[in-house]
């Protein structure tokens, strides 16, 4: 059971998987890995015969997903995969249906750029289409972790990151005028850090 679920939904992150499960994304076609890395969130949708397009500020990741995506050229060719930044993503407003966004916008460097990243994936999406994101946030370890200035963070586990807590993403979401279908969860793993999975509509 453990292989078969493996070889139908690879390494997907789980709370992407969660909305795969409740047909969330069902009448998406178009899915833009924003951070996409190695394409660990992009095999299930490449397999599945979506359109899929990612963007990542390392070539060598870039590679790698193309190489993953080669099979799949039809719908998902290997000019899908750029190398370039989130917070200036190479592609037409309303472009996407689904834009992911996982473990990457805690990576800004202050709140001008979180801003900045989190404007350029709402530029590209849809009217009617979702924001999946999914990044590091204080709630439930605000007394544990030690604030560096610019937003940024050291977590208990020793990682440095930029923090959102629930009243900013509420925030964020009114001023993007977005509808939040889901509320905000978050799982903290051990008092060592926590990660907050933020599911927008356009």
């Amino acid at each position: 059971m453990k292989e078969h679920l493996r070889d139908q939904f690879g390494n997907i992150d789980i709370y992407l998987f969660d909305q795969l499960l409740k047909g969330t994304y069902n009448d998406c076609r178009s899915v833009l890995d924003a951070g996409c890395g190695a394409g660990r969130n992009a095999d299930y949708f490449l397999r599945r015969g979506y359109e899929v397009y990612g963007v990542d500020a390392s070539a060598h990741h870039i590679e790698k997903i193309k190489q993953l995506a080669a099979p799949f050229s039809e719908t998902s060719p290997a000019g899908n995969f750029r190398v370039g930044l989130v917070e200036d993503l190479p592609f037409d407003d309303e472009t996407f249906d689904l834009v992911i966004s996982n473990a990457v916008l805690h990576f800004a460097n202050n709140m001008k750029h979180f801003g900045e990243m989190l404007n350029s994936m709402w530029r590209v999406l849809r009217p009617g289409g979702y924001l999946f994101c999914r990044l590091a946030s204080d709630i439930g370890i605000e007394n544990m972790v030690h604030s560096i200035g610019n937003g940024r963070y050291i977590l208990p586990d020793q990682s440095e990151r930029f923090l959102v807590n629930q009243d900013m993403l509420l925030q964020f979401t009114v001023k993007l005028a977005a509808t939040l279908h889901e509320p905000i969860k978050t799982t903290n793993v051990q008092n060592l850090r926590s990660m907050t999975t933020w599911c927008l509509k356009k």
